[in-house]
């Protein structure tokens, strides 16, 4: 009888203990309002882009900082971003254009980088920065036309995803930004 009693008294004080642990978890969300992400996410600049893959990826990640409401007029922050795109077979064939002579479609790769710096316009604070890369996939057919096509949507779905990334990082770092206090909080 007193096992039973001292196993109940084990498992109440446990209970007990989790639910302390749990009660000091702090979970919320990325873009909680109290914390005011979603203002601070649309109030990012961004560069002017200097390639077509850098327009893509800008123009990505204005829509998606600002919910559709383009880009800020008076900026806190600034993203300088910078992005190149390679395209590469992935099968290593003696043909100079890697194209296969069956006619079939021969596997291919597309990869995009991202090299961004998240900076406070205020002060010039650099808050984040980051490289970033993605993989898209392609088939390289042997018609040149449908091979720069191939490429050029693979290029455009890497970077959409590579905008993406970036925007989840720079959210990131703004939540962990303090908050401004207003006059009547100081």
């Amino acid at each position: 009888m007193s096992l039973d009693r001292s196993l109940r008294r084990i498992g109440l004080v446990s209970c007990l203990a989790m639910l302390t642990v749990l009660a000091g978890c702090q979970v919320r969300p990325l873009y909680s309002e109290s914390h005011g992400t979603g203002e601070r996410l649309a109030a990012v600049s961004f560069s002017q882009p200097k390639s077509r893959i850098d327009q893509v990826i800008r123009n990505h990640l204005v829509f998606l900082t600002s919910g559709g409401a383009g880009e800020s007029k008076h900026s806190t922050y600034d993203v300088k971003l910078a992005a190149t795109s390679t395209a590469s077979s992935i099968i290593d064939d003696e043909d100079d254009d890697n194209v296969s002579t069956t006619g079939v479609p021969l596997p291919g790769r597309v990869q995009v980088e991202g090299v961004y710096t998240l900076t406070r316009v205020s002060d010039g604070q650099v808050l984040r920065s980051g490289k970033r890369e993605v993989v898209s996939l392609i088939d390289v057919s042997g018609q040149g036309f449908a091979k720069l096509r191939a490429i050029r949507d693979a290029e455009n779905r890497a970077a959409r995803e590579l905008a993406e990334f970036i925007r989840a990082e720079i959210a990131i770092a703004l939540a962990r930004e303090p908050q401004p206090q207003t006059a009547w909080q100081k």
